[in-house]
């Protein structure tokens, strides 16, 4: 009996291990044909969490059915099917992102995830009948506690060390390893037993009961959701911070389910109401002015008291006969998904502009209300009133997205916002995608309309590198003010991921329409388009790719700068636009332009407010030693950042460039 609690405890914990590594290891494969967006992980979220509703309705019907062959032969089929897609990548194209996560997650990982997503309600049905005792919930936070360390040993041991292949390859082998277990314990006297003295002695959970064993896990979902589209959007791009908040997600978990005596309803509430009440006010200001050394643990902190309430409410509400375990995983699930899929597929479509942050609050706080209703008047006045202003600050952040509004248009890759202000220049009209400025333009102002302004100025580092340039690829649209520069003769090709932004850029900026340059562009991913045309000849090629506030890490390694070499003429030039409020990417530049045989300079020039020309930092690489001196160039050297080496696809770790303290 030892060996057999000993072989069910590892076959969880090795199964959550696995399922965890390889959220993050699937992701990142997607990066280089759909680009650094957050949109991307929340997807892969769906799928994810899908395929675990899927494993737990396999689990469901298994432990009715009792087909020990199906079970086994599935898990060789994983096996197999692992191997024989190790050199598969992503399936589809930048244009349907949503259709290609899904093709490719589902053909590369579709069926050994759906096995893994079964392991935990699966076994701990089995180890109940082989001991004849209640559900054994404490498989449930192993399994949890497995997860965590899955998802931080990628970033942290996993990623710098191994390569991608290495990855798949290692991955692979231990799926091998779990099969055989699984496999094993599927062998076990009495674990397909068929019950049927318990379902007329266990008595049927109550209707309420099982809406809040599925909408207590939507509401952490919501909040997992937003909260890591709120922080990898306007707070940095940096992909450690998808991992983060579900980090956090499994923590609430596991204090849940496997150490509830820790979990005391009046201190998490009053922390959440805390948390709410300060971060509701937060999402009215435009800009906290706060370092992300701060205002990252106060988001998560916030989603740690908000999922572990739900998730410690439901686990309250659990079932105590194994006839009902399995639904009972089944609706959590199914909630999970439920949050997830809202947040990434849902509201894109209903709502032009982005509210899940204000929503997920509002609905932490009706379902606070409705767990804590039998609580007394006090809690019942408290979260209601509480949802009463939450409602109010959704509503309030419709009426303030459409001042001064020309447009809002929302996609997988984000809200983008046209608005028209005043400024000392005169109107002005910018582009926005979250809290991130894309470009901006002076309007009805003769001789200023065709100015560029923000990061683009004649004496910026672009500016300079474009004087005298003919051929220009540009990696990131924005409203196009590099247009501007283009003359008679020019030629300037622009390469963007997001199909909403060039419709938007032509219909209210004008840089593009007034150029007298010829004007070409190519839809998708940069790298992947640049990687499927011959070779451009460009003067120039500028790379100003924004996710967020950052540029996506696929635009950064070793295998794309020899395709960005590739489109260069004689003499060319790489600019990179390295202007950023919480990352230090020059380092990194530099060392990439080392190794690929190059010259960094890094150009750092003042705003001007009054024409609406911000501080710009770029980046010149040259082949030529000599391109610096020519007419005054100039440009400062760049230190090296300890630990800062040249990314390659299989390796990249933003840590070492991150300021933590800069506000």
């Amino acid at each position: 009996m030892t060996a057999t609690r000993t072989g069910f405890g590892a076959t969880v914990f090795l199964g959550a291990f696995l399922l965890f590594l390889l959220e993050p290891m699937a992701a990142k494969g997607l990066l280089p044909i759909l680009g650094g967006s957050s949109a991307v992980w929340i997807t892969c979220l769906v799928f994810f969490q899908t395929m675990l509703l899927g494993g737990y309705l396999y689990a469901h019907w298994l432990t009715r059915s009792g087909m020990r062959r199906v079970h086994i032969g599935l898990l060789v089929a994983g096996v197999a099917a692992l191997f024989l897609a190790q050199h598969l990548g992503a399936m589809g194209d930048a244009q349907h992102p949503v259709a290609t996560i899904f093709r490719t997650l589902g053909i590369t990982i579709g069926l050994p995830f759906l096995l893994l997503g079964a392991t935990s309600p699966l076994l701990q049905v089995w180890m109940a009948r082989i001991e004849g005792t209640g559900v054994r919930y404490g498989l449930f936070a192993l399994s949890n506690v497995g997860s965590l360390l899955g998802l931080l040993a990628y970033p942290l041991l996993i990623e710098p060390h191994v390569s991608l292949r290495g990855q798949r390859v290692g991955w692979a082998v231990g799926f091998a390893v779990y099969a055989a277990l699984a496999a094993w314990l599927a062998s076990r006297p009495g674990v397909w037993q068929r019950e049927v003295v318990e379902e007329t002695v266990e008595p049927r959970t109550e209707g309420w009961v099982r809406a809040m064993w599925f909408l207590l896990p939507m509401g952490a979902a919501l909040q997992l959701a937003a909260v890591t589209s709120h922080l990898t959007v306007n707070i940095a791009a940096i992909p450690l911070l998808w991992m983060l908040p579900l980090a956090a997600y499994l923590v609430s978990f596991i204090v849940a389910f496997e150490l509830p005596r820790l979990y005391q309803r009046g201190i998490v509430v009053r922390l959440l109401v805390v948390m709410m009440a300060g971060l509701g006010y937060a999402l009215t200001k435009t800009d906290s002015g706060l370092p992300i050394a701060i205002s990252i643990p106060f988001f998560l902190v916030e989603m740690f008291a908000a999922c572990l309430f739900c998730h410690a409410e439901v686990y309250r509400l659990r079932p105590s006969g194994r006839h009902e375990a399995t639904a009972f995983y089944l609706l959590v699930a199914a909630g999970g998904v439920a949050g997830t899929f809202y947040v990434a597929l849902v509201s894109p479509l209903v709502f032009s502009a982005n509210y899940d942050l204000g929503i997920s609050f509002l609905v932490t706080a009706a379902l606070a209300l409705a767990v804590t209703w039998k609580d007394g008047w006090a809690q019942r006045l408290l979260w209601g009133v509480g949802t009463v202003l939450l409602l109010a600050l959704v509503i309030g952040l419709h009426v303030a997205y459409g001042r001064r509004v020309l447009e809002i248009r929302r996609n997988f890759y984000g809200t983008l916002r046209v608005t028209e202000n005043d400024s000392p220049a005169g109107p002005i009209r910018m582009l926005t995608n979250g809290t991130i400025q894309h470009g901006t333009q002076i309007v009805r102002q003769p001789g200023l309309e065709r100015m560029p302004t923000t990061y683009y100025a004649w004496d910026s580092g672009v500016g300079l590198a474009l004087k005298g340039a003919h051929r220009v690829g540009v990696v990131g649209l924005g409203v196009g003010t590099l247009a501007a520069y283009g003359k008679q003769g020019d030629s300037i090709r622009f390469y963007e991921i997001n199909p909403l932004v060039r419709p938007v850029a032509e219909r209210w900026f004008s840089y593009i329409h007034d150029s007298a340059a010829t004007i070409s562009f190519a839809d998708g991913d940069g790298r992947a388009s640049l990687h499927a045309e011959t070779p451009r000849g460009f003067d120039v090629l500028v790379v100003d790719a924004f996710s967020g506030d950052a540029i996506p890490l696929h635009l950064l390694t070793v295998e794309a700068m020899r395709e960005y070499k590739r489109h260069l003429g004689p003499h060319g030039v790489i600019a990179f636009h390295v202007s950023n409020q919480y990352l230090n990417l020059a380092p990194e530049i530099a060392a990439l332009a080392k190794a690929s045989g190059m010259e960094a300079r890094l150009f750092d020039t003042g705003g001007d407010a009054p024409k609406g020309e911000y501080r710009a930092e770029w980046v010149l690489l040259s082949g030529d030693p000599a391109y610096f001196e020519r007419d005054g160039m100039g440009g400062a050297t760049i230190a090296a950042v300890p630990g800062v080496t040249a990314w390659t696809d299989d390796y990249s770790s933003l840590l070492p460039l991150v300021e933590w303290g800069r506000p």
